[in-house]
């Protein structure tokens, strides 16, 4: 059974160039004050750049090692939201060419999730469908679009048109609405704390707004074993029952719903995982994932607590359930 990543990134050189040129005023690429090349946002540390982001040789090389055979592979935030519409049409037609030209390389060994403009949804479904003919085996969107929550009407026709592709779609976190407000910039919190917190709400607002009954055909994908989703499950069904609010666009409980997304392995303890695994209903929806290759990432760690379950439960989900969903 083959080890397959769905949870995994890389860069493109021209893709961080643009970066550089056209982030400001919300991005910038410098050194911190410890020497390490980031990404800042609104001034602060926001994602460390690394040498293995932008090798693909590289990449396989330790794919090898850690005993992994193929890499669904993405972006990773800040994605192509920023620098006007030109611009980020740009990022997202350049950060997909890569992925495209390193699959023809690798064919056996990767598979791409499509980078799109969300902001600006005619250009959006129109990268959409050139990244399909090229290949893209699924869509990659943060939690929420430069701080619109992806529910918002705006995201309409980018929705309907990955729904009629039947395309699965990572949703992977980035800074969460508010995270100035909530001075998460102090303690480097967006990473450990703010990312859980917008998986978690972008996932939840989705249930309760009925997108999981409108958009049968896609399947979402939710970064990071669900962010608190798994934690918090009972309480969303309590207040389903309790507070009108929360049943006003559907008659299902929500576990119903966290039964119907996917999940990955990117937690970092035992316990987080079997929790995972059991409000997934199983493990046809859950998959193996790394966050390969940022700084907490961790191929064979993922891997080894996956391997430490029961034979049938760890086959599936390092590979068979990513098999199904991807047709591999």
């Amino acid at each position: 059974m083959p080890v397959i990543d769905v949870h995994t990134h890389m860069l493109g050189q021209e893709w961080l160039n643009l970066l550089r040129e056209h982030g400001a005023p919300k991005y910038e690429v410098k050194d911190t004050k410890a020497g390490q090349e980031t990404v800042f946002m609104h001034g602060s540390p926001f994602m460390t750049l690394l040498p293995e982001m932008l090798d693909f040789d590289l990449r396989i090389k330790n794919m090898d090692k850690a005993g992994v055979d193929l890499a669904v592979v993405s972006l990773t935030c800040p994605s192509a939201y920023w620098g006007g519409e030109e611009i980020s049409a740009q990022a997202a037609s350049i950060m997909n060419g890569v992925m495209m030209e390193q699959q023809d390389r690798y064919p056996d060994r990767l598979r791409w999730f499509a980078t799109l403009p969300w902001q600006y949804a005619d250009r959006a479904v129109a990268e959409l469908d050139k990244a399909v003919k090229a290949g893209a085996a699924g869509v990659f969107v943060t939690a929420n679009i430069d701080e619109r929550s992806l529910t918002a009407e705006e995201f309409k026709p980018i929705w309907d048109a990955i729904d009629r592709y039947a395309l699965p779609v990572l949703v992977h976190p980035t800074a969460p609405q508010g995270a100035k407000q909530m001075e998460m910039d102090e303690y480097g919190l967006i990473p450990p704390i703010g990312f859980m917190f917008d998986t978690t709400l972008a996932i939840s607002r989705m249930i309760f707004d009925g997108f999981l009954d409108r958009y049968q055909r896609l399947s979402i994908i939710a970064s990071h074993g669900g962010g608190a989703l798994p934690y918090l499950a009972g309480r969303l069904d309590r207040c389903h029952e309790c507070i009108p609010a929360c049943s006003e666009n559907i008659s299902e409980p929500p576990s119903h719903y966290l039964r119907k997304i996917y999940y990955d392995t990117v937690v970092y303890e035992q316990g987080a995982l079997d929790l995972c695994i059991e409000v997934a209903g199983g493990p046809d929806r859950v998959m193996y994932g790394s966050d390969y290759p940022h700084n907490i990432g961790d191929m064979a760690g993922c891997l080894a607590r996956v391997n430490n379950l029961d034979s049938q439960t760890a086959s599936r989900i390092k590979g068979t359930t990513a098999e199904r969903l991807f047709g591999l």
